[in-house]
């Protein structure tokens, strides 16, 4: 019911990952980053939980692969779960268990992997880091234009409703954190696309308020001299 990318920025160190999905709020669920450790997804059947296992894992000094095979040997149900994961240093890795929904595959390059479930068909997820790779622009373009590139691919093998982006760079919390978690119209993914090229020019100010707001730009509200 889903499909994603995630990535490691080799310019910046940031993380970053970026989903769809025919489910209500499924970056809610299913997208995990955290800043100087790496991204994981955990999707299908999902169970978030083990997005936050995964981060753990690398954070301890897990490589990808190591803590993708240490999360699987351990958790409950892991047939049903799909998991992707980037490390530190831009090792991925990936499990997809035996009861995965419908068509299912997985893509990666260096520093990105993609993978979804229930697809439209199974080139869905090398279209998607064919997109990241043409793309050029900030990390978070090149994401965006990921997740476009896999719903031009086909996407899911019916329409999405929900969508989100989310990057981390040096703080301890999301730079970007852009979600619609649904949308009748089945357009989530122009209506995150819109919010990024809308939050896009602003970011690095709002990353400067929560340092610094003495050194913040004038924050453009009525009554703001």
């Amino acid at each position: 019911m889903t499909f994603s990318l995630l990535a490691r920025c080799p310019e910046t160190g940031r993380f970053g990952m970026v989903i769809s999905s025919s489910s209500p709020a499924v970056a809610a669920r299913c997208a995990h980053a955290r800043a100087g450790v790496g991204v994981a997804a955990s999707q299908n059947v999902t169970d978030p939980a083990l997005g936050t296992r995964l981060l753990d894992r690398m954070a301890a000094g897990a490589a990808a692969g190591a803590a993708v095979e240490s999360v699987v040997a351990e958790a409950p149900h892991v047939d049903w779960r799909q998991l992707l994961a980037v490390d530190a240093t831009g090792r991925t890795a990936h499990h997809s268990g035996a009861h995965i929904l419908g068509t299912w595959a997985v893509a990666e390059a260096e520093g990105v992997i993609a993978g979804g479930n229930l697809l439209a068909h199974a080139g869905v997820p090398a279209a998607m880091v064919a997109g990241f790779a043409a793309a050029g622009g900030d990390f978070g373009d090149r994401l965006v234009a990921a997740l476009m590139a896999g719903a031009e691919a086909g996407g899911e093998a019916g329409p999405v409703h929900s969508a989100g982006l989310l990057m981390v760079d040096r703080e301890s919390w999301p730079i970007a954190s852009l979600r619609c978690d649904w949308d009748d119209a089945a357009r989530p993914i122009e209506v995150v696309a819109r919010a990024w090229e809308v939050y896009a020019p602003q970011m690095a100010a709002y990353v400067q308020r929560a340092r610094d707001p003495s050194l913040a730009p004038s924050y453009g509200v009525p009554g703001d001299e």
